[in-house]
């Protein structure tokens, strides 16, 4: 990793910034410096040297050109809901933010496209396509902040992904601005294209260490005409895969199918001062979303058999859009209500579908019985596999004595999740906060291979500097 910037040589790159590049503005009081220099990860003391707000591909040139020549770290920035220290910029750097390059394109109904700069927020891209009948199918509960840049260098997964599948698919092409300065157009808006190496891909999910994405072609579909959204109410783990069986053999398609804990349904609730949807308290809940079935009886033929199986308890279905949205409360709250309640070390893992009764019954209940105190709040996409781990420091320990516990709990973790053949990041990638942990994933070939790709694109290191590897 690079050496802090020393300020005699903040001062020439401000004063360099202001001649050569008049209209990109350059922040470097506290309060700036502290907001843009984090993520969510909330682990990290920011420390930039100054933040650069860039209004066009041209100006990421410049700067990054810039700073390669003069040996300045620089960190791409979006909007920092990343949970893996990817956005963090803790030793002097640059931080670069995308946030004023935020124009979306004409939406082109006919090849059901649109081109956007990677400052565009996800929500705001959604919302520009809605008059057309038209979505970009990425969706997850940070849509109003994060955006397009951050998704496609996390390749973003979310709450759809058994639908629709992750960023990947989802974006034709991208414009990339690499370290030297040199600006590569990948794609355009082509469907097909198989004329040698897809480039496309080694950015897609490298978290901003190969190269910066200043705009993209995204690709849209069409928005469902009608979504029926149930909560159903369960008595254990093995009831949530029976029904995902049934649910995917089900007359209608599934487009998202989420699994919460009693304690995680509480917090939420609580937090945003919702009434359960059960008087009766059940050890499982599951949000199912589906895409109907031209037969409205088939669907309700489903239902019966589900509740006359034994397989859920109890159930609701939204009767109209906000009933709905309430309904994805209970879901997309968790996250939030946990931390504003306290300290929260957090975990975004994946595994095969298959594995994940057994990953739990064999970590859950050691986790529970070697720190009984702890708050323990499991829930996540079970159709993609993917679990969010999330464990909450009580009240009566300090700070340094939880960090210390959970480092412990991390240490028999992720093995584990080795063992069972899975990943230790499922959507927020490496950054700094997993680094450790990243041969628990990837082989030494796979990493001796990636350092190859980042020496031969930034052979001096400068870009998001210690992240990933």
């Amino acid at each position: 990793m690079s050496a802090p910037l020393n300020p005699l040589s903040v001062e020439s790159l401000r004063e360099r910034f202001k001649q050569g590049l008049p209209d990109t503005s350059v922040a470097t009081d506290a309060a700036d410096l502290e907001h843009y220099g984090k993520d969510w990860t909330k682990v990290y003391v920011p420390a930039p040297a100054l933040i650069a707000f860039p209004k066009s591909t041209g100006e990421v040139s410049q700067i990054l050109r810039f700073c390669n020549d003069e040996g300045f770290a620089v960190v791409p920035s979006g909007g920092r809901t990343g949970l893996s220290g990817g956005a963090v910029a803790a030793r002097g750097e640059v931080v670069l933010s995308l946030s004023r390059m935020n124009r979306i394109g004409e939406i082109d109904p006919v090849s059901s496209t649109v081109r956007v700069e990677a400052g565009a927020v996800t929500e705001a891209v959604h919302q520009a396509a809605l008059p057309f009948g038209l979505t970009w199918p990425i969706d997850f509960a940070s849509k109003g902040s994060s955006q397009v840049g951050g998704n496609i260098s996390t390749n973003a997964g979310g709450v759809k992904v058994i639908r629709y599948g992750l960023t990947r698919q989802w974006v034709l092409g991208l414009t990339v601005v690499l370290m030297d300065g040199r600006i590569l157009e990948l794609n355009g808006a082509l469907e097909k294209n198989q004329s040698g190496i897809d480039l496309r891909q080694w950015f897609i999910g490298s978290e901003g260490i190969l190269g910066v994405v200043t705009e993209a072609v995204l690709k849209l579909t069409r928005v469902p005409v009608k979504h029926d959204v149930y909560f159903f109410a369960l008595e254990s783990l093995d009831r949530v895969y029976e029904l995902f069986l049934q649910a995917r053999q089900g007359p209608f398609t599934v487009s998202a199918f989420e699994c919460l804990s009693h304690a995680c349904l509480e917090s939420v609730t609580a937090h945003l001062g919702l009434a359960a949807p059960f008087a009766a308290r059940s050890a499982q809940y599951v949000l199912l979303e589906t895409e109907p079935g031209a037969r409205p009886e088939e669907s309700e033929a489903w239902l019966t058999r589900i509740f006359e199986e034994g397989i859920v308890v109890d159930g609701v279905q939204a009767q109209s859009p906000r009933e709905a949205t309430d309904l994805w409360k209970l879901r997309e709250g968790i996250s939030e209500s946990l931390s504003a309640r306290a300290q929260v070390h957090k975990h975004d893992i994946s595994l095969p579908i298959s594995m994940l009764r057994s990953f739990l019954a064999e970590w859950e209940p050691r986790v529970r019985e070697e720190n009984p105190d702890f708050g323990l709040f499991i829930f996540g996409h079970i159709g993609d596999g993917n679990l969010h781990v999330n464990i909450q420091k009580p009240d009566s320990i300090a700070k340094d004595d939880f960090l210390a516990r959970v480092k412990v709990i991390d240490e028999a973790l992720f093995p584990l999740v080795k063992k069972y053949h899975g990943s230790i990041s499922a959507e927020h990638g490496i950054g700094l906060l997993k680094k450790p942990w990243l041969s628990f994933t990837r082989t030494a070939e796979e990493i001796a291979l990636m350092k190859q790709l980042k020496q031969t694109l930034d052979p001096r290191g400068l870009l998001n500097p210690g992240k990933v590897l």
